[in-house]
Formats: C-alpha cells, structure tokens, sequence
C-alpha cells in the first residue's frame, strides 16, 4: 500500500500527540515518581506507538528505542523511527517541560515525514514548511539578545564555550534532544551542538522537522545525517541557522 506525503506527516504528527497525552495521564495519575515513573511512561508510550503503527502502517517497520531492534528494516523501503519517550529524566522530574515524543518515517535513504511533540506546552511540530512564528516557553527569558546555544545539561560538549564565542552567543543547557532542537524551531536558541552519544530516534524526528523549516542539520564534521544504519548509533549533531553553519563546523570539525 503506498501513502501520499501529507498522509504519513498527519499520522507521524497524530501519534506523536496521542503518545504525548499518554505520558501526561501517565506522569499526573499513575501515583509513580523518580525511576518508576521514568520506566511507566517509556513502556506504556512504546506499548501504544506500536500498536498504532502495526494496525496503520502494517507493511512499515519500526525502530524504537524502547523495543528489540528487528533487523529486517535494513531491506525494508520504509521504517518508523521512534522514541517513545525523549528525555525521561526531565520527565519524572517535576515541574519540567523539556521532555518529547519522537515519531519520524525514513524511506529510500532519506527522512520523509516527522514530528516532535511537547506534551508539556500542549504543541506538536512536523515537518512542514509553513513559518513558525518565534515563541518563548522552552527556556528562560534571556538576559541580553545573544543568540543562544543549546546543549546538554548532564554532558555538555567539550567544545561549546568555544561554539559560543564563535557565534557571539552564550551556552544555554536544555533538557532533552527534542526540547533543545525545537528551541532552534521555535526561535528561541540559535543553535543545538551535541557530542558524546546518541541513537538515530534521539535525532531522527527532530532533524525532520529542523529541515523542513531551512535550518542546518549534520554531524560535527558537517557531513550528513544518515539513518536506518545496522549500527544506531548517532553520537553528535548539530542543528542551528543556516548563516551559523561555518563558524560552528569550524570549531566542532577539531574535535572530531
């Protein structure tokens, strides 16, 4: 069965939201806090994309962080790219809204459809090219107007001081890989830099989305993001303004 663009952009969007909501009823009804509650939302999220993708996309193939990795989608012409749950530490953290869900399609050696949900903030991102218009929520109000570089909290690269001063702009730490990508969305930070480790679901949604709104998405060599790889693994990123490309690849490109 094939499946027109904007069908596989609204299911990715739908499910992403829907699996959102599970993790909201999960986090303010279950009773459950600290690792419990961390365990419960990754289960019950990955429990529900899948069962939703197998009755809906039936052909497709899932890669999902959360669940044993079926290593027929490496001759499958399309395959789901999932976290359930993105940022499970902020999520049993209270008060937090730098947490997501990841749900991105790849097919023919490219993504083709993506969304990021914020259950917290009530929104979801997809792919789409429609502007998004600058909105505060993520992160602070800032102190003075340099752009803003988001990077991990718990493992900032050893580069980001250096990325920073490149571009006149402060190092901002941000919760998970969706929140601090959806930051450069939504106009609030200017750039994501990442080293140290990650999986294609950390990147794969975000990455979909980023490039559907024309910013700047590779590894810290500036080569590409590829994805669907035997190995997952995915360690570094950045995703930032075009005109931002050079000075920080120029930094990143040392550490390599």
């Amino acid at each position: 069965m094939t499946f027109e663009a904007h069908e596989d952009r609204e299911l990715a969007g739908e499910l992403a939201t829907a699996a959102g909501q599970l993790l909201l009823e999960v986090r303010s009804g279950s009773g459950l806090e600290g690792k419990e509650l961390g365990d419960a939302g990754d289960r019950r999220s990955d429990d529900f994309l899948l069962a939703r993708l197998a009755a809906d996309r039936p052909d497709d193939l899932v890669l999902s962080e959360e669940s044993a990795d079926d290593k027929r989608r490496l001759i499958a012409p399309r395959v789901w790219i999932v976290d359930p749950l993105d940022g499970t530490r902020e999520y049993r953290t209270p008060g937090h809204a730098d947490w997501a869900v990841h749900v991105a399609l790849w097919s023919s050696g490219k993504l083709i459809a993506g969304a990021v949900a914020l259950p917290a903030l009530g929104i979801t991102y997809v792919d789409d090219t429609a502007p998004i218009a600058p909105v505060a929520g993520l992160l602070p109000d800032p102190a003075d107007d340099r752009p803003r570089v988001v990077v991990s909290g718990s493992r900032p690269p050893a580069f980001s001081d250096e990325v920073a001063e490149a571009v006149g702009g402060v190092v901002t730490p941000l919760g998970s890989a969706g929140a601090k990508a959806m930051a450069v969305v939504r106009g609030e930070a200017a750039a994501y830099v990442h080293a140290g480790g990650q999986y294609e679901w950390d990147s794969a949604a975000p990455v979909a989305v980023a490039q559907a709104q024309g910013l700047w998405c590779g590894r810290i060599d500036g080569s590409p993001l590829v994805y669907n790889n035997d190995n997952t693994y995915l360690p570094d990123l950045i995703i930032c303004r075009p005109e931002l490309t050079d000075p920080i690849v120029g930094v990143t490109s040392r550490y390599l």
